[in-house]
C-alpha cells in the first residue's frame, strides 16, 4: 500500500475516502486510532492508503474532485 494523503482534517479523509469506494478503489485509513488517543486535538494526521496497482487512478479521481492539494507527494523507485 502507498500513501496517498496525509491529513488532520477528518472531513477531507471522509470525502476523499467516499470518492475512492464510489470508484471501486479500496482504501484504507491509517492512524485513525492514534489521533483518538491523542485527545482529538488533531495534532497527529491520519494517512490515507490504496494498493499500489490502484495508485494513479486513486490520484486522478481525487485531483478531479479538487484534492489534489492534499495529495502526498509521489515517490520514485
Amino acid at each position: 500500500m502507498i500513501e496517498l494523503m496525509r491529513t488532520t482534517n477528518p472531513a477531507t479523509i471522509a470525502f476523499a475516502t467516499a470518492l475512492l469506494r464510489g470508484e471501486d478503489i479500496d482504501c484504507f485509513v491509517f492512524d485513525v486510532h492514534t489521533s483518538v488517543l491523542e485527545g482529538s486535538l488533531g495534532v497527529l494526521p491520519q494517512r490515507l492508503m490504496v494498493a499500489r496497482d490502484q495508485a494513479f487512478l486513486a490520484r486522478a479521481v481525487l485531483r478531479d474532485n479538487d484534492l489534489g492539494a492534499e495529495l502526498t507527494p509521489e515517490r520514485r523507485g
